[in-house]
Order: C-alpha cells, then sequence, then structure tokens
C-alpha cells in the first residue's frame, strides 16, 4: 500500500493507508468513520500463498454502508499505482473480506441462563463415558 511494514503490521498498516488514501477523495469522511468501527486483521494462507484482510465491521453496520466499504476499497485496488500487498517489489495476491458475524455463545454474548460453550457440549463429551461405552479416555 505504499508503505514498508512487518508481517505483523500488515493490518495496521493496510487500515491506516486505506483511509489516508481515501481522506483525498470526497468520500473520505464518511470511509473514515465507518473504518475507525471496524476491526482488520491480516491472514496469510501458506498453501495458496493469498493474503487476506478480514474486516470486521459493527453487527449494525447498514447495508448501504458496507455496499460503500466494500466500492470505495474497490475503486482504490483499481485505480492504486501499488499493490495492496507486494514483496521485494513483486506482486502478492490479497483478497479483503467483510464479516459482520459473531458467536454469541462463543463470545458470551446474549447467553441462555445456563449455558456458556463448554455446556454445548457437555452432552456429548459426557456420553463418550456412559455405561456400555468404551471410555476413550481410560
Amino acid at each position: 500500500m505504499g508503505a514498508d511494514a512487518l508481517y505483523l503490521e500488515f493490518a495496521d498498516v493496510w487500515k491506516r493507508r486505506i483511509v489516508e488514501i481515501v481522506s483525498e477523495t470526497d468520500e473520505g469522511e464518511r470511509f473514515a468513520k465507518l473504518m475507525k468501527d471496524s476491526d482488520v486483521k491480516h491472514l496469510m494462507n501458506g498453501e495458496t500463498e493469498v493474503h487476506t484482510f478480514l474486516v470486521e465491521v459493527p453487527t449494525d453496520i447498514s447495508g448501504d454502508d458496507l455496499q460503500f466499504l466494500a466500492d470505495v476499497i474497490l475503486n482504490v485496488a483499481k485505480t492504486a499505482d501499488f499493490h495492496f500487498v507486494s514483496l521485494n517489489g513483486g506482486y502478492e495476491k490479497c483478497q479483503v473480506i467483510f464479516d459482520a458475524m459473531r458467536e454469541p455463545e462463543i463470545l458470551g454474548y446474549d447467553k441462555a441462563e445456563g449455558y456458556s460453550s463448554g455446556a454445548v457440549f457437555a452432552p456429548i463429551l459426557t456420553g463418550w463415558g456412559d455405561a456400555g461405552r468404551k471410555n476413550p479416555f481410560s
């Protein structure tokens, strides 16, 4: 994105740079506000050698705002004179994924009384050692 970064810094540098680039346009203020409330993670698939920027947006984001983010980022990708990720001047494949989903049970949000993520699996684990079944842990 036109900036040097260590692998561990990719997500932060990508988010900062995309906001800086878009801030020079008419859409900059709206884009910056939406990205401020978003969390970006960088993942690298060693097998396919594809870099993924996972943009986790708030769950209450509107469809119009999400489409706006996608359109602006796609426009930057098409018009920029640099690659989102390059290594030694060479192009690295990458993708941007938006995610607004949260796993409420695993994260502890909106839990039903007496249930946690472990409680959901308790019947399965208990069943492994029931009478008439071989205990896999012995």
